[in-house]
């Protein structure tokens, strides 16, 4: 199998993947992209060569983009081995890949009394869930505690700290790229 005709049937999985996944027809994905439902399915089944200039509105019609649909299938390993990284009352592990979800990190913290720091500011929005134990968020003047499997979700332009309440507490974070910044790079790491 040559490498082209590899990277074409990937094309055409995902292709019908991404419209199966939206529970659409062929007849639906066309209506959407301006192509007949007999073209579409000849393209998902590699009845016909792909073309650029149908894979454009296609990616616009199943809200993705071209490069999602041409990104080559890579032989990197896809276990993440994260180590680490220590500060006081702070314990990070980075969970994801530096490429994956647009710039954005998922870490796990285990986070306890020692870690101190004041409130912080940084664009975006921060989204964390909590594994075990209880944390508390400083958001602005109010204290809020999150228990372990609720989830907590704020403006980070609201001055923001979070930490551990009656013992150690893990959560798991997504953090866009100015989080990142703010709270696993920063200083003291303490927002």
């Amino acid at each position: 199998m040559t490498q082209e005709f590899a990277m074409d049937m990937v094309i055409r999985q995902r292709l019908r993947g991404l419209r199966l996944a939206r529970g659409w027809s062929l007849e639906n994905l066309a209506a959407r992209c301006n192509l007949s439902p007999s073209t579409l399915s000849r393209l998902e089944t590699g009845h016909r060569r792909i073309a650029l200039d149908q894979l454009v509105p296609i990616a616009r019609a199943l809200d993705t983009t071209l490069d999602a649909l041409v990104e080559p299938v890579g032989e990197e390993d896809v276990v993440i081995r994260p180590e680490a990284g220590h500060t006081p009352g702070l314990t990070t592990w980075i969970l994801s890949d530096e490429r994956a979800l647009h710039g954005k990190v998922v870490a796990k913290m285990r986070i306890t009394a020692e870690r101190t720091g004041g409130l912080g500011v940084h664009p975006g929005r921060d989204w964390f869930t909590v594994l075990s134990g209880t944390a508390r968020l400083e958001l602005g003047e109010r204290t809020i505690l999150v228990h372990a499997g609720e989830v907590a979700e704020f403006s980070t332009m609201v001055p923001h700290w979070i930490g551990a309440h009656g013992g150690p507490v893990e959560i798991v974070s997504i953090l866009n790229h100015d989080g990142g910044l703010a709270h696993l790079h920063g200083p003291d790491t303490a927002a």
